[in-house]
């Protein structure tokens, strides 16, 4: 009687562990896997948006201030982000004087930004897949004059930097000004729809 029940009582102690361990190993599972997203603020006074856009007789480029953002890590590894630009700030850096007033004006006017109605421009990352190391194609909807498309572009990370590169339609958001899309007969004051945008940041 004695060796059956130190049989029975060795097989309820075997029982309990084995229903106690997959609960077990579930919950260190979960505790491994489940981390909280970090938003790391951008510096907007460290950070730079330099854009450049394209004509049939050469280019202008200048820049745009950033005005917040924040760039979203799980651990080390991008997930998302969001931005907002001052659109007030729009302004050209090759030109000088009475040349670059102009076209400054020109930039802020209803023929292309509109700033004194569209303020601010937006960019929300809405999905982050890896490229490579430290390198990542992301998708977004960016929206300048209230209008929201769908944008794709590279970024890389390094440390406390990160650096992407855009390239806008600008054609998609109401900005038609010298667009051979939407006027004929242009010639060399054929504006290219496209134009660049490389932005610098810091967190």
């Amino acid at each position: 009687m004695k060796k059956l029940f130190m049989t029975l009582s060795a097989v309820l102690v075997a029982t309990s562990i084995a229903i106690a361990t997959p609960s077990n190993t579930k919950e260190k599972t979960t505790e491994k896997t489940t981390k909280a997203v970090e938003k790391k603020v951008i510096n907007t006074e460290a950070s730079t948006i330099t854009w450049k856009a394209y004509k049939v007789t050469g280019s202008h480029e200048g820049t745009i201030n950033l005005a917040s953002g924040n760039l979203d890590f799980n651990g080390t590894i991008l997930t998302g982000g969001a931005f907002v630009v001052d659109m007030t700030t729009i302004n050209t850096t090759d030109l000088e004087g009475e040349y670059k007033q102009k076209l400054d004006g020109h930039l802020h006017s209803d023929d292309f930004f509109g700033t004194a109605t569209h303020k601010t421009a937006s960019l929300e990352i809405t999905s982050v897949k890896a490229s490579g190391k430290n390198a990542y194609n992301a998708t977004a909807n960016l929206t300048i004059k209230n209008i929201t498309k769908e944008v794709n572009f590279t970024i890389s990370v390094y440390g406390s930097k990160a650096t992407a590169n855009l390239k806008v339609d600008r054609s998609q958001f109401d900005v038609r000004y010298g667009s051979g899309s939407f006027f004929d007969n242009l010639g060399d004051k054929t504006i290219y729809d496209e134009f660049d945008l490389v932005v610098d940041l810091q967190f």
